[in-house]
């Protein structure tokens, strides 16, 4: 990555307390902002190529049989490109979670997990612009909490950095349009679908193992601390 600012793409999936879903995953994408445009260009031509309109939205829930070809070319272009990489955070299973214990709340819960979901990545070289999908009414809540434990997170390691340079904002942006939120949307889909265990489509769990073939590992198991290209962080209650 050559530039030192960096735009990062968030997304979540069933982050709601009581939505039925065991588990809770959340997912980031990092790109140098420099390269963006370049890279939403390159993700609009493979859309033509495969007779996808341009404005159609990439998503793990669209995922079809007829589509297929055209979301694996879509990971094999995020594994080439070496002005991407993505960094996800899984939670087995939310219904065991206590928050009593802890003394906080699920939404509580929620910033938490985002700052150990982004932290990882995070230089004190590098400046930060960070984007969000709008999911719920409280979003923009969410915006100033993030960034409020991101820097409490710097402070309290006493990294040398400007508050003001080094998280530049954090923004709302609705999925369609960007295509960077819509690829964070497949590979985060494809990996809280692995954690599931429930295989009921061929078609997604050919793109998981797609995903499986060019990470080296399972996508339910930890990456290596030091893996940045894709790395996987399964949540057990420890820090990381």
């Amino acid at each position: 990555m050559e530039s030192n600012e960096i735009n990062v793409y968030c997304d979540e999936s069933c982050h709601l307390q009581n939505d039925g879903q065991k588990v809770m995953g959340f997912g980031s994408i990092w790109c140098p902002k420099n390269k963006r445009l370049q890279i939403c260009k390159d993700i609009r031509a493979i859309k033509h190529n495969f007779d996808i309109k341009e404005r159609a939205e990439i998503k793990w829930t669209k995922v079809s049989p007829s589509k297929i070809n055209f979301y694996e070319k879509l990971i094999e272009y995020f594994f080439n490109s070496d002005d991407l990489r993505f960094r996800a955070l899984i939670i087995p299973d939310k219904n065991k979670l206590n928050h009593n214990e802890y003394n906080h709340t699920h939404d509580d819960f929620y910033y938490i997990m985002y700052y150990y979901t982004l932290k990882h990545f995070l230089r004190n070289e590098e400046s930060y612009n960070i984007y969000i999908d709008i999911k719920d009414t409280k979003s923009w809540e969410k915006t100033s909490n993030l960034k409020y434990w991101l820097l409490k997170y710097f402070k309290n390691k006493n990294y040398y950095f400007d508050e003001k340079c080094f998280i530049k904002k954090v923004q709302l942006v609705r999925s369609h349009e960007t295509e960077l939120m819509q690829l964070t949307d497949l590979l985060l889909g494809a990996i809280v679908y692995k954690n599931r265990g429930i295989y009921k489509s061929p078609t997604k769990f050919s793109l998981v193992e797609k995903i499986e073939h060019f990470n080296k590992y399972p996508l339910n198991r930890k990456s290596l601390y030091g893996d940045s290209k894709f790395n996987i962080f399964i949540w057990d209650g420890g820090n990381r």
